[in-house]
């Protein structure tokens, strides 16, 4: 661990600046410039070393998984809203960020913790220990993050980024520990409950090395995009202030007198 610096001095390992150079974690700019993605310069900012080819894949795979999902995600509604009510966009995507939070975008790093802390070195222990966990969470009545959808019976997002995991070599006791839970859950409750886009970034990212803690930064990094489109798609197409429900509302409160 970094000796922490005093009051004095600010100290970082990410970025030197000097005239004329711009060094992201000892690389050169332009270096990048010419010769990554900026998925392989997400990594290198988040890890502090350029990905191999086949984390390079996973990684961008990840970035466009959960770019947008329609309008009804929080985060798209509270970013049109903001919009609606008069406000520049930087405000606006400012505002969908801020509702990322434990139920839009969390999943990913609580799935991530428990796989961390959970998926046994030994192969031939996977199936054992997911089923002890979902018994465990059962037990509690504590949901498992990263599993089920509330629109896709099978999320297609999920099954993509396994497709391209198992192609790079990627498939290690990180998701063979998310699909055996997926199978313990089906066998305690009855019903499927598929892996999710949060559980299957979980998985990649603990299989690349990642800490659980970045969990929301990749759905930060991967969901602004799609926020900033929002954000101008209605400043652009729509009236201001305008209702962004069908719902009616009903008054539950006290009467007068």
């Amino acid at each position: 661990m970094k000796e922490q610096s005093s009051n004095s001095e600010w100290r970082t390992s990410l970025t030197r600046i000097s005239p004329g150079k711009i060094e992201i974690r000892g690389v050169d700019v332009t270096r990048l410039m010419r010769e990554a993605t900026f998925a392989d310069g997400i990594y290198l900012m988040l890890k502090g070393e350029l990905p191999t080819p086949a984390h390079s894949r996973v990684m961008n795979a990840i970035l466009t998984s959960s770019i947008d999902h329609g309008l009804t995600p929080p985060s798209s509604l509270a970013t049109r809203t903001v919009v609606s009510g008069g406000n520049p966009l930087n405000a606006a995507v400012a505002a969908g960020i801020l509702t990322i939070g434990e139920s839009h975008g969390g999943a990913i790093e609580e799935c991530a913790r428990m796989l961390q802390a959970e998926a046994p070195e030994d192969a031939s222990a996977v199936v054992a220990a997911a089923t002890v966990l979902v018994a465990r969470y059962r037990d509690e009545k504590k949901r498992i993050s990263g599993f089920g959808h509330r629109v896709h019976g099978t999320d297609p997002r999920a099954v993509a980024l396994f497709e391209i995991a198992a192609e790079e070599g990627l498939d290690g006791r990180y998701v063979a520990m998310a699909r055996a839970i997926e199978d313990a859950l089906e066998a305690a409750s009855g019903r499927r409950l598929p892996i999710n886009v949060d559980g299957a970034i979980a998985a990649m990212i603990s299989e690349m090395g990642f800490d659980w803690r970045l969990g929301k930064g990749f759905f930060i990094a991967s969901r602004t995009p799609g926020l900033v489109a929002h954000a101008f798609e209605e400043r652009t197409r729509e009236r201001p202030m305008r209702k962004m429900t069908n719902f009616e509302t009903v008054y539950d409160g006290p009467e007068d007198g």
